[in-house]
């Protein structure tokens, strides 16, 4: 949980990770504190992107970039409508937004918003130590939240891990909403929401697809009342293995042979309906810039991640499935980590990176192209 005040940007601030390791520097954003498991995200762009992701609930957000907040804020690239991230960490805050569609700072908007942050750290250093220690549990304390380390410590090890965290319906829409297509209307699609980007349903928009946007706790009965042509199942926060009730639904749409496309959250989903078990990863992808190879097509693709936990499935074989033949579609160049999956026998398949990328890059929306031609297939 976040406390905030306002207060003055020279305000000193402590970085208090889980296993004792302390970083001092000054408040950025909201003064007081705040908890969240410690990630880092290597994108030297789209920071907006990544703060109003619903992904990053109840994340602190360390930026490996170290200067933040050249292009300040503005009301048009938001991907929600608030910020998500627990807290905020960047080591040299822009003095002055320089950017002609800036309305406002970045540190006015987090201290607008109430998200606690730290700056003047080595972020370089906290980095290295997340890389070779792992995602923890962190928090960011400033203003007359500081008190003596150790109790800071104990407080932050008195915080919820992410490890069994059921989070998605916390960030999911209460209640279905559309978003028409652009121009000629050409399919419906069912869009179960675990923390769906705005990008995400504009980019089916665009391709003629009326989406209706459902709530994360949306049964098969919710999805199949709209007609859909296809469903999807988006991004989201939490562990997989606490979304029994997504997964359900997903093994409906199956049992159907409805087109379906998942991406990150939904990727995981996929796994779980197929029998695969999934995996906290040590530090996690985040960012604009990781390098995965499309198994179907040769190509590698540098693309935008934000996941914790990945699919346990086997990279170089045919698996059978109570749905039919599934194999590994995508894999990260970096450390061989799930990236996509695929049904052989049936038109169905999910990737673990974000291909709406807002931030860019674009490597990857074709993605939605290939879903528009399984509902093709399957209207034929």
């Amino acid at each position: 949980m976040t406390t905030s005040t306002r207060g003055a940007v020279k305000t000193p601030a402590v970085l208090v990770l889980e296993d004792g390791r302390i970083f001092r520097g000054r408040a950025y954003g909201a003064v007081g504190e705040t908890f969240g498991e410690a990630v880092f995200s290597t994108g030297m762009t789209g920071y907006q992107e990544t703060l109003t992701d619903p992904s990053y609930h109840r994340q602190v957000v360390v930026m490996t970039a170290p200067h933040v907040g050249n292009t300040g804020v503005n009301d048009e690239d938001p991907e929600s409508a608030r910020i998500w991230v627990s807290g905020y960490v960047v080591r040299d805050p822009a003095r002055v937004p320089s950017n002609w569609r800036a309305e406002r700072s970045l540190d006015e908007e987090l201290e607008r918003q109430g998200v606690v942050g730290i700056s003047g750290i080595d972020t370089r250093a906290l980095t290295r130590h997340l890389r070779e220690r792992g995602a923890m549990r962190v928090g960011i304390f400033s203003g007359d939240a500081v008190a003596a380390d150790a109790d800071l410590l104990a407080k932050v090890q008195d915080a919820p891990q992410m490890k069994g965290a059921n989070l998605s319906a916390e960030v999911a829409t209460k209640e279905t909403y559309v978003v028409p297509a652009i121009g000629a209307k050409r399919f419906t699609v069912a869009a179960v929401d675990l923390g769906i980007k705005g990008m995400t349903p504009q980019r089916m928009a665009e391709r003629g697809i009326e989406v209706h946007v459902l709530p994360a706790t949306a049964t098969a009965e919710d999805v199949y009342a709209v007609s859909p042509d296809g469903v999807f199942f988006s991004n989201g926060p939490g562990d997989p293995a606490t979304a029994d009730g997504p997964v359900a639904v997903m093994q409906e749409v199956l049992r159907r042979g409805t087109p379906l496309f998942g991406i990150c959250f939904g990727n995981q989903i996929l796994g779980r309906a197929l029998g695969f078990g999934t995996y906290k990863l040590k530090y996690g992808h985040r960012g604009i810039n990781q390098p995965v190879q499309d198994r179907t097509t040769g190509k590698v693709e540098v693309t935008a991640h934000n996941h914790g936990f990945a699919v346990d499935a086997p990279l170089d074989q045919v698996s059978d499935t109570p749905y039919g033949r599934a194999e590994v579609s995508h894999v990260c160049l970096n450390d061989q980590v799930v990236e996509g999956l695929q049904l052989l026998d049936q038109p169905a398949f999910s990737v673990q990176y974000h291909p709406e990328a807002a931030a860019g890059p674009h490597d990857a929306a074709y993605l939605f192209d290939r879903f528009v031609s399984l509902m093709e297939g399957q209207r034929a």
